[in-house]
């Protein structure tokens, strides 16, 4: 799942970083072996903010970064590199949006990163992107994959099903 995911991202972007545990050696080898780059963040189990952090301190020269998440395999390329351009243009915060919810990824210009460097715990870059709501640069999306993570083997059945319906809903309460 992480792989498709990271591909998606690597057909939209020039340089995708994935961030791993460091005793993941399994998904740094599948990782490598596909040419990514990959982080071991150190304190990855302590959540997602921590695991962000590592990931822009190994790219400090970027012009910005886009959170891509691992469990999130029908992101299209398209939509990334929407995301990307945006950011790029000097946005300091890019997100897809898909019927009135905000989906991933998110993309963080490089006036943020000192913010993404200082990210703990679990919550990940959600308290950045509360404190620059009124910055975000919002893309109207018929991508359905933006709001479409994976946790369990039901949620890839009953995503393969909403991705063919008409359905539109969004059960993720901590979108906007």
């Amino acid at each position: 799942m992480g792989l498709c995911s990271a591909l998606n991202l690597r057909a939209a972007l020039q340089h995708v970083l994935v961030v791993v545990r460091p005793e993941a050696a399994e998904l740094t080898r599948l990782f490598s072996d596909q040419g990514f780059e990959v982080v071991a963040c150190l304190g990855g189990a302590e959540g997602r903010g921590r695991s962000l952090a590592a990931g822009v301190a190994a790219s400090r020269h970027a012009e910005g970064w886009l959170v891509g998440l691992a469990d999130m395999p029908f992101i299209g390329p398209r939509t990334i590199a929407s995301v990307a351009m945006q950011v790029l243009s000097g946005a300091a915060l890019a997100a897809p949006y898909y019927n009135g919810c905000r989906g991933h990824p998110v993309g963080f210009g490089k006036k943020l990163g000192a913010e993404l460097l200082s990210l703990e715990g679990d919550i990940g870059a959600r308290e950045v992107l509360t404190r620059h709501e009124s910055e975000l640069v919002r893309l109207e999306s018929t991508d359905r994959g933006i709001l479409t993570d994976i946790d369990t083997p039901a949620d890839l059945t009953c995503a393969q099903v909403w991705q063919q319906t008409s359905v539109s809903h969004c059960s993720v309460s901590d979108r906007k």
